[in-house]
């Protein structure tokens, strides 16, 4: 399992890292853990399966 920061899955997804922290706390992209700094860390896989769903409901 990978981990990725914010910024790994803003670049990822295409989105701002704002954007991607709100996903986090409306829990529409679950964190999977915390770094040393306290922002969500999120599974790689998650997040893939995440960019499917979002763009077949239309995109991100």
């Amino acid at each position: 399992m990978s981990l990725l920061t914010v910024q790994q899955v803003a670049e990822f997804l295409g989105i701002p890292d704002i954007r991607v922290e709100r996903l986090a706390r409306e829990n529409l992209l679950v964190a999977t853990d915390k770094d040393n700094d306290g922002k969500p860390l999120f599974n790689e896989d998650d997040v893939k399966r995440y960019k499917v769903l979002a763009e077949r409901l239309g995109g991100l």
